[in-house]
């Protein structure tokens, strides 16, 4: 009987934090015994330019460590959205970002360098200019099903509820609600020992972390629990 395969593509701007959720993918399939695969691909331009993470998770030998189309497709830009539409099939589970990029905050009393408020400043300086940005949208012409594209203010969440470099925690809880892909545990597994000398550095990271990760998940849940998965 042939297992479950995931095949799953995160991209977004340098520095958004897109890496490390692959990188806690494969480290919690791992710690479920299941086959895993991660490769990074940052472009030729890796600060500044479309980060992508590409990952396999199956019950079975992953065969091939590349792959044309993704059953989960989280791009978290509308550079990365244009980047990675090849990806898409009718039955993609698609996860964006749908906040609202604001322009530089300059205050009297600083001094350097003023960037856009977001989990990473300097890259989406570059990448999209000073002026504010319209929330993404996904290209539904690709033939995305609408019961499977979720949206969620991710960026938001971080920089009002949180901080906003937690923004990649957000994402990966929506990436878990969305797909079942792996238990929230083994991603919370995964998780601390991807971050442990960080967070043995500074205890307060552990829960700071697991609380935007537990964010992320329960936006999603209550998506997909009103039918509603638009955002």
């Amino acid at each position: 009987m042939k297992g479950q395969h995931w095949r799953i593509v995160v991209a977004g701007e340098g520095g958004q934090g897109v890496q490390l959720i692959g990188e806690i993918l494969a480290e919690s399939a791992y710690r479920a015994g299941k086959e895993a695969i991660y490769i990074p691909n940052f472009g030729v331009e890796q600060r500044g330019g479309v980060s992508i993470a590409m990952v396999q998770i199956a019950d079975q030998a992953i065969a091939a460590p590349k792959f044309e189309k993704a059953d989960i497709l989280v791009p978290l830009s509308q550079r990365a959205i244009e980047r990675t539409k090849g990806y898409i099939t009718k039955d993609t589970i698609y996860i964006f970002d749908t906040s609202e990029l604001e322009p530089p905050q300059v205050h009297d009393q600083a001094v350097g360098i003023h960037s856009w408020d977001t989990v990473a400043p300097e890259a989406f300086s570059l990448a999209v200019g000073t002026q504010s940005q319209d929330p993404s949208q996904p290209p539904m012409e690709q033939g995305l099903s609408p019961q499977r594209v979720f949206g969620i203010p991710a960026a938001t969440m971080a920089r009002e509820e949180f901080k906003p470099r937690v923004f990649n925690m957000i994402i990966l809880g929506a990436i878990v609600a969305a797909s079942n892909v792996l238990s929230m545990e083994l991603i919370k597994e995964g998780l601390l020992s991807k971050l442990a000398d960080k967070l043995q550095r500074d205890p307060e990271l552990k829960d700071l972390n697991l609380r935007a990760l537990e964010r992320g998940a329960a936006y999603v849940a209550q998506l997909r629990e009103e039918g509603n998965s638009n955002g």
